[in-house]
């Protein structure tokens, strides 16, 4: 099979049909020049030019080879290139997974700018909850993940994005939706809607065990798994629930938001995670974005 340099020595030949000024192009003498070319010659089984003592001129193998040798060359500058680029990361893909309520506020505003700084960088993004996003970290399914609880284990590293406090959503018509203070005591025996602990054990431990501490007991009517859920269930009725503030942005008719104070250390948190062994660098890169666009919007 037949070498880069081999064509390389072709394609000037062919265009300046003069073995001195091609070797002069290439730096180098006209006796490694031609044998290059008889090398080429006979990895092909054909003749590529005529020669006598006073021209040289393409045969019509030649002609058509020359064509294709052009378009070689033009493809391996580009791999070469693409090699160089996906190294420091300016191509290349990343996929990141998402706990729900990020993209309330969050994830779009991030994504967004992340994307401006690596416009090469494809981002596949895919929904999971927090446990399912640990799983495909391990699995390597993903690159990044956007997740409730840090992963706290050797070969992982983790990231605090966002902390912000919970809200009290409240159906329009419930009358705590106009009191001038809500306290946690006010809770108790209320009809509320909880995160299964299945689908968001953070919040579920968080908030229960809040309520336990305040020796709370809310009617727990239903155990979700989404935050759009517990609002649509909150918009008809149904109970009161604490959501992320960024919720808020979700706007439905019936659900008005309270503030409440909940004691210290009782928030929302959104952690970036990741593996310390992925070696993709657009990766790296993107994750660097990630944390401007953050830094940017606090």
């Amino acid at each position: 099979m037949f070498e880069l340099a081999q064509l390389r020595c072709f394609t000037t030949v062919a265009t300046e049909l003069n073995f001195r000024r091609a070797a002069e192009r290439l730096n180098m003498t006209q006796p490694p020049l031609s044998r290059q070319i008889q090398l080429l010659e006979h990895s092909l089984g054909v003749e590529l030019f005529s020669r006598n003592t006073r021209s040289v001129a393409l045969t019509a193998a030649g002609r058509a080879f020359f064509i294709e040798a052009q378009a070689l060359l033009e493809r391996a500058q580009q791999a070469a290139i693409a090699a160089r680029r996906f190294a420091e990361g300016d191509i290349g893909s990343v996929t990141i997974s998402f706990v729900g309520s990020a993209v309330y506020e969050f994830l779009p505003k991030v994504i967004a700018e992340a994307r401006l700084s690596q416009p090469n960088v494809k981002v596949a993004l895919t929904e999971m909850n927090t446990f399912q996003q640990h799983e495909a970290l391990r699995a390597r399914r993903i690159d990044l993940g956007i997740v409730r609880a840090p992963l706290l284990q050797p070969g992982y590293e983790t990231e605090c994005l966002v902390r912000e406090p919970f809200v009290l959503a409240v159906p329009a018509s419930h009358p705590l939706a106009h009191a001038p203070v809500i306290t946690v005591q006010d809770l108790h025996g209320m009809p509320f809607l909880m995160y299964s602990h299945s689908a968001y054990p953070p919040f579920n431990e968080l908030l229960t065990g809040m309520f336990r501490s305040a020796s709370v007991e809310p009617e727990y009517i239903q155990w979700l798994s989404s935050s759009l859920t517990i609002l649509a269930l909150v918009n008809a009725g149904m109970g009161l629930a604490f959501v992320p503030r960024c919720a808020t942005n979700v706007v439905f008719k019936e659900v008005v938001f309270r503030e409440i104070d909940l004691g210290d250390g009782i928030q929302s948190e959104l952690h970036l995670v990741w593996r310390t062994d992925n070696d993709n660098p657009a990766c790296k890169m993107l994750l660097e974005a990630i944390r401007s666009a953050i830094k940017a919007e606090r």
